[in-house]
């Protein structure tokens, strides 16, 4: 029986093949969509421009801080509406209202209010990283299970004791996976902000730059390379860490 990755792995191979002989065979303009083969090759050279390096850091160091931002408010407010249900209903009319609203549309009115440095791309980045976390608390607080809550009561344990023994342990998954949803909305918007806005560095800048002012599509599908394998290895991180750390029974564990 062949391995699930490895069927995987034939997909993406297959994939590239097609591309690589449409490119070659004049089925798709290689100016526009260069073969895979060259993209590689280009992508290997990236961490040789220095430019490319400065952009890379400046766009991790904004997207890490944009996640941070985001988790810290998501949790709080998460909770908080989860502990209160009348400020819960007051709320959610609001959540709903701006959860769906796209970052890049805000970006005039970041820029009026932060400029073009680099809090304009964190403080959007971290406005549409927040809502899944805060939403994902919020609703595990309601999905915990009460018989858990009066056990530990009954045998009058802390407050403290009680947040860290019953109530973490059992939102830690959920909070966890709004975390991991937001780190991929949070690249997505850094980048898009860096594209769009201007006059800041960052991966999206510099993809911006090689593809109006030097026509170099291949270094544009190589810089979105990179940025697909970091959006993936941030991903396959928060995976390994839940299945390592947070269990979906932590909290009957606990208790």
């Amino acid at each position: 029986m062949v391995p699930p990755f490895v069927r995987k792995l034939a997909g993406l191979v297959g994939f590239l093949l097609v591309w690589e002989a449409a490119s070659r065979l004049g089925l798709v303009d290689a100016r526009v969509l260069p073969p895979p083969s060259q993209v590689l090759l280009r992508f290997a050279l990236l961490f040789t421009d220095q430019r490319f390096v400065a952009d890379v850091i400046s766009t991790v160091l904004s997207w890490l801080i944009a996640l941070l931002c985001a988790t810290v408010v998501g949790v709080g407010l998460g909770m908080l509406f989860g502990s209160v249900p009348a400020l819960r209903l007051i709320s959610m009319p609001v959540v709903e209202f701006l959860r769906p609203l796209p970052a890049v549309a805000l970006i005039p009115l970041a820029i009026a209010l932060f400029g073009t440095q680099a809090q304009t791309k964190i403080v959007l980045a971290a406005f549409a990283a927040t809502w899944p976390i805060l939403l994902n608390t919020s609703y595990a607080l309601g999905e915990v299970d009460p018989r858990l809550v009066e056990t530990a009561r009954c045998f009058r344990v802390s407050r403290w004791r009680l947040l860290t023994g019953v109530t973490l342990p059992s939102i830690g998954p959920f909070v966890l996976t709004g975390v991991r949803i937001s780190a991929s909305i949070t690249l997505i918007a850094v980048v898009g902000t860096e594209f769009l806005a201007g006059g800041s560095i960052g991966l999206g800048q510099y993809a911006f730059i090689q593809g109006t002012s030097g026509g170099r599509m291949d270094v544009v599908l190589a810089a979105t390379v990179f940025a697909g394998l970091f959006g993936c290895l941030v991903n396959a991180g928060f995976l390994a860490a839940q299945r390592r750390w947070v269990s979906w029974g932590s909290g009957e564990v606990a208790a």
